[in-house]
C-alpha cells in the first residue's frame, strides 16, 4: 500500500484523478491548493479527530487547548489524569469515555494503534470500529489525516456530500450509499479526492471544514 507523506503525493494523485474523471479538473480549478493535511499518527492524533467532531469548530478547539495544557498528550498521561481535571475539559460524557477507553486500552497494551495503522485499510477500519466509540468517521479519517492511507473517501461526511453535490450541480447531497457508489472511480486516490472536496467546499462555501483540530 503506497502511503501520501507529502505534498508530490497530493499532486500524483490529482494528476491521476484528472485522468479518471475529468469534471474533477474544473473541481480543482475552483478548490485552489489542496493541503496534505497530514498529523502525527497515533493517541494524540486520533484523540484530537475525537474532539473534532464537536458542534462547532470553535468548541472543539477551546477543549483541545485545555486537553494539551493539562500535559504530554500520551495514552498513559491521559489515563492517569485526574477526573475532576477531565470534567474542566468540556468533553461530552460520551467522547471523555471514549479518550478514556482509548488511552487505557493503548497504555495497557491491549491496542496498537501503529500496527493497526499499518494494515490494509478495511481491515485497519474494522479494527479501529471495535473499539468502543470509535465509528466509521473517526476511523477513516484517522486512517487518511495520521495513517496516509492513500484511497479512503470518508461518505458519511456531511461536508463532502454537499461539496459533491456542489460541485456537481446535483439536486438534493448524496447519500453516504449514493457516495460511496460515486467515489468509486476515483479509486486508488479517494483520500486525495476527499481532501480536494473538502478545498472546494472551503473555497465555495467559505467554510473550513477539515476534521482536525
Amino acid at each position: 500500500m503506497k502511503i501520501i507523506r507529502d505534498h508530490s503525493d497530493i499532486q500524483a494523485g490529482l494528476r491521476v484523478l484528472a485522468g479518471l474523471d475529468p469534471r474533477l479538473v474544473a473541481v480543482a480549478d475552483a478548490a485552489g491548493p489542496v493541503p496534505l493535511r497530514l498529523n502525527q499518527p497515533g493517541f494524540a492524533g486520533l484523540a484530537s479527530i475525537v474532539v473534532s467532531q464537536m458542534v462547532s469548530r470553535a468548541s472543539a478547539e477551546a477543549i483541545w487547548r485545555r486537553i494539551t495544557a493539562a500535559g504530554p498528550l500520551t495514552p498513559e498521561g491521559y489515563a492517569a489524569l485526574d477526573p475532576a481535571v477531565v470534567a474542566t475539559f468540556g468533553l461530552s460524557r460520551a467522547k471523555a469515555a471514549t479518550l478514556l477507553n482509548l488511552s487505557e486500552a493503548i497504555s495497557q497494551g491491549r491496542f496498537d494503534l501503529d500496527a493497526v495503522a499499518a494494515l490494509e485499510t478495511a481491515e485497519a477500519i474494522r479494527a479501529m470500529t471495535a473499539l468502543p466509540g470509535i465509528g466509521p468517521w473517526t476511523a477513516e479519517v484517522y486512517l487518511m489525516f495520521c495513517g496516509g492511507h492513500p484511497d479512503i473517501f470518508p461518505a458519511g461526511d456531511v461536508a463532502l456530500q454537499a461539496s459533491v453535490a456542489h460541485a456537481f450541480g446535483l439536486e438534493a447531497r448524496p447519500s453516504a450509499k449514493d457516495l460511496t457508489r460515486m467515489a468509486e472511480i476515483w479509486s486508488p486516490w479517494r483520500s486525495v479526492a476527499s481532501r480536494l472536496f473538502w478545498a472546494y467546499y472551503a473555497a465555495k462555501m467559505r467554510r473550513n471544514v477539515t476534521p482536525l483540530v
